[in-house]
C-alpha cells in the first residue's frame, strides 16, 4: 500500500468507528464499503481488520455499561449468531461465485427494504420480543455475516423496533457483533486467512479505532431517537446499494 493508500485506510477507520459509537453498528459495512469503492486494500483483509476493530472498540464501548447492556436480548441472540456464522461460512464455499453475486443482490435488495421499513414504522413494539424472535434474528445475522461480512442488518431492523433506550439498543448490539466477530475470527485465523498484511493493518487502525470511541463515550451527540433512526437508515441504504452495485456488474459479466 502507499502512503496515501494507507492514509486513506485509516480515515476510513475513523468513519466507521465514529459511526458505531452512534448506532452500535456499520463499522464493517462502512469500512467494506469504502475500501472497496475507493480501492485501498484487499476486501479479505479489510473484512480480516474490522473483525479485530470491532472487538477493540467493543472493549472500550462496553466499560461501565453493566446498566445499559441487556444480558438476555445478548444471549438469545448469540446463541442464534454462534450457528449461523458457522452455516454462512459452509455455505460459502458450497456455492458457486455466481449464485453467491445473485444472492448478494438479493440481500442489498432486502436491506433497502428494511432501512424503509423501519423508517416508515418509526414507532417502537409495545412490548420486548421474544428470546426465541432475537435467536432467529441472530441466526439470520450469522448467516449474513459468514456469506458477506454483513451482520449488521437483520439485528439492526430487530433491536431498533424495541422498546428499550438508546443506549441500551446501542451497547447491546455492539456486544452481540463483537461476539460474531470473535466467532468468525476463531474460524478464519486457523485456516490461515489472516494475512500478514491484515495484521499490519490491524496494528495501525486498533489504536485509532479505540481512541475514537473512548472520545465518543465521553463526548456523545445530544441526538433524539428519530435522528439516530433516520442514520441508521441512511447507514442501511448505502449498504445495500454498496451491495447490489459490484453483484450487478459481476452478474452483467
Amino acid at each position: 500500500m502507499s502512503g496515501w493508500q494507507l492514509a486513506g485506510f485509516l480515515l476510513c477507520v475513523a468513519i466507521a468507528t465514529w459511526a458505531q459509537s452512534i448506532t452500535g453498528f456499520a463499522l464493517a459495512l462502512i469500512l467494506l464499503g469504502l475500501a472497496s469503492l475507493l480501492q485501498l486494500a484487499p476486501l479479505p483483509d479489510v473484512a480480516n481488520v474490522a473483525m479485530v476493530l470491532s472487538l477493540a472498540s467493543a472493549a472500550v464501548a462496553l466499560r461501565g455499561s453493566r446498566r445499559s447492556l441487556n444480558r438476555g436480548i445478548w444471549r438469545a441472540t448469540v446463541s442464534g449468531s454462534v450457528v449461523g456464522v458457522a452455516v454462512g461460512v459452509a455455505i460459502m464455499g458450497w456455492l458457486q461465485a455466481n449464485v453467491v453475486m445473485l444472492l448478494r443482490l438479493l440481500l442489498g435488495v432486502v436491506v433497502i427494504a428494511c432501512a424503509v421499513v423501519v423508517l416508515l414504522r418509526a414507532k417502537t413494539l409495545p412490548r420486548t420480543s421474544s428470546r426465541l424472535s432475537f435467536g432467529v434474528f441472530g441466526f439470520l445475522s450469522g448467516v449474513l455475516g459468514g456469506l458477506f461480512s454483513a451482520s449488521g442488518p437483520p439485528l439492526v431492523y430487530q433491536y431498533y423496533r424495541q422498546p428499550l433506550s438508546l443506549d441500551e439498543v446501542r451497547d447491546t448490539l455492539v456486544a452481540t457483533l463483537a461476539a460474531g466477530s470473535l466467532v468468525r475470527l476463531g474460524m478464519v485465523v486457523p485456516a490461515g486467512h489472516f494475512s500478514l498484511r491484515s495484521l499490519l493493518l490491524c496494528a495501525l487502525s486498533v489504536p485509532l479505532a479505540m481512541a475514537v470511541t473512548w472520545w465518543m463515550r465521553r463526548h456523545p451527540p445530544a441526538w433524539r431517537r428519530e435522528t439516530v433512526l433516520k442514520v441508521v437508515c441512511a447507514l442501511l441504504i448505502v449498504t445495500g446499494v454498496g451491495l447490489i452495485g459490484p453483484a450487478v456488474k459481476a452478474l452483467v459479466r
